[in-house]
């Protein structure tokens, strides 16, 4: 494929932008190469400024689970655009969404909108300090809970991928009230909360991780958490970003039959516009101000077109159960074929797979925490990322990120899918051989 507006287009870019794009995740650095610059996306594909067409695994990371312009999320866009996009006001859809979003997900009783999944993350922390009146949290190496600098220790996402997990410009003192232990392993969390009696306000997690590939916990892991949480007066905080209303219309929580504190949430509840939100218990929610002390605010908060498309595509999902069904067959399809093809030549690569989530990993090792994740063999990675880009399939560009697949996926995309991982895989292996 030629990707030359794209080559001239990132040129540009980085003249004016870091690194020539808005979120590191978007550059190409770990599988070589530049970032295509996409013009327009349809159902299932992505269409370049070059005009190559390419079958969309990424799907904005996450949010378009029914495809590019759907048109009843455009209808419902458009109708609330020509109102105006902004009021600084609450408005009628600000309660539905509320409403419906307490209805599907199990932990939450009242929520509260924001801009990002970042933000999101920020706050639910913020509340739960001030609910525990306690500092310290727990995260897990690998997870990614967005670029609040309490996050940014043993971060997964980005982070990892250009092996920088701690960044540059977070304070010690941040740094300090940050646990990071290793994904799955129950007995370590018990140790910190030993050594920190009374001083751990939240443990915040992915209960399955999709930033460090897809890394799911394991039953007992989230059952322990739980009931060292409640025994010990912690925030137990499920991030579900990229799990809520995708693994099941609960999320990953109702997936489980596990319910935490405190959920976080975006992505899809913004149908592909910048949204976030946390929730959880009606008595920590409480502590938000105006009528707690715990203070968050947000310009664009509630954003009467990101409601828009977020409660016709949420209403969409619950209205129409075989959406999601149908959303998990075809990803089940892709990862059959996918393990068929490894079993076939004879690999012994890792396929992780919870619903429309899934990470190939190049290493032989069971992947169930960031150093397993870590044993991955990038380069061959990258290869293989390389080959379904010229050959029309989108990828996330790092070893370290979760696919995600759509309802407008069509079969034909599959079998395409398939093919090409088979012959990317058949490639790369005989270029390693051959040197």
């Amino acid at each position: 494929m030629q990707r030359k507006y794209s080559q001239e287009l990132f040129e540009e870019a980085k003249k004016y932008i870091p690194g020539g794009v808005n979120s590191p995740v978007r550059a190409f650095k770990s599988v070589g190469g530049n970032p295509v610059f996409i013009k327009r996306a349809k159902g299932a594909h992505l269409f370049d400024e070059d005009g190559n067409i390419y079958i969309d695994l990424i799907n904005s990371w996450g949010p378009m689970i029914l495809g590019h312009a759907y048109p009843p999320v455009i209808e419902a866009v458009y109708q609330a655009s020509i109102n105006s996009f902004s009021y600084g006001a609450p408005t009628r859809m600000e309660i539905e969404m509320a409403k419906l979003i307490c209805e599907l997900v199990p932990s939450i009783e009242k929520v509260r909108m924001v801009n990002s999944g970042t933000e999101a993350t920020m706050s639910a922390i913020r509340a739960a300090r001030g609910y525990t009146q306690r500092n310290k949290i727990i995260k897990f190496a690998g997870c990614y809970h967005g670029h609040g600098d309490s996050f940014l220790v043993d971060a997964g996402s980005g982070a990892l991928t250009f092996g920088i997990p701690n960044s540059a410009g977070v304070t010690k003192g941040t740094a300090k009230d940050t646990l990071s232990l290793p994904f799955n392993n129950l007995d370590a969390v018990k140790r910190a909360v030993n050594e920190n009696k009374n001083e751990i306000a939240a443990i915040i997690l992915e209960p399955i991780v999709g930033n460090m590939g897809c890394v799911p916990a394991s039953k007992q892991f989230l059952q322990g958490l739980r009931e060292l949480c409640t025994q010990e007066g912690i925030v137990l905080i499920f991030d579900e970003v990229m799990t809520g209303f995708r693994i099941s219309l609960g999320g990953a929580q109702e997936y489980y039959d596990i319910i935490p504190d405190m959920t976080t949430l975006g992505k899809i509840i913004g149908g592909g516009l910048p949204v976030g939100a946390y929730g959880g218990k009606k008595e920590i929610m409480d502590c938000v101000a105006p009528i707690g002390k715990v203070y968050q605010a947000g310009t664009l908060s509630g954003n009467p077109i990101a409601m828009a498309a977020g409660y016709t595509t949420l209403r969409l999902l619950a209205d129409n159960p075989h959406l999601l069904e149908q959303v998990n067959k075809k990803a089940l399809a892709i990862g059959e074929g996918i393990k068929s093809n490894l079993q076939k030549l004879g690999l012994n690569y890792q396929f992780n797979q919870v619903g429309s989530m899934f990470t190939l990993f190049f290493t032989n090792t069971p992947v169930t925490d960031l150093t397993t994740a870590m044993t991955s063999d990038t380069q061959l990675f990258a290869q293989y990322f390389q080959y379904n880009l010229d050959n029309g399939i989108y990828l996330a560009p790092s070893q370290f990120e979760a696919m995600f697949v759509s309802y407008a996926i069509s079969d034909e995309d599959i079998e395409k899918i398939i093919k090409v991982s088979y012959e990317a895989l058949v490639k790369i292996h005989e270029t390693k051989k051959a040197n």
